[in-house]
């Protein structure tokens, strides 16, 4: 795991990730969701893979969360914070870059004016 507590990795992860489960179920089922991200090997991007864990993980009480949780909110944590520092200076509302972010668990336009 990671050097951050999970207290630590908890927090910042629910500070991230903004989108209800059942808002990312929704969006995991649309053709935009399915058309960005890097393909993990079996036809599925790899950052469709991670919204699905996150529901999971959102949909459970913090003392139920394992290691194995703790150390995919940690990825989770690591791509949206990397990947909003790779905002485009363009119009993001249709943008494969917020499309891939919520994926993650992340809707930019949230926090921003879309």
């Amino acid at each position: 795991m990671s050097d951050k507590s999970k207290d630590e990795i908890y927090d910042e992860f629910y500070d991230l990730v903004n989108m209800t489960p059942s808002e990312l179920e929704d969006w995991l089922d649309t053709d935009k969701s399915k058309g960005v991200g890097q393909d993990s090997g079996d036809g599925e991007a790899i950052g469709h893979k991670s919204g699905r864990k996150i529901i999971k993980i959102k949909n459970k009480k913090k003392d139920e969360l394992t290691d194995t949780n703790y150390d995919h909110m940690n990825k989770v944590i690591g791509y949206i914070n990397r990947h909003k520092a790779q905002k485009p200076s363009s119009d993001i509302k249709e943008s494969d870059w917020r499309y891939s972010l919520k994926n993650w668990g992340h809707d930019p336009c949230k926090e921003m004016d879309c």
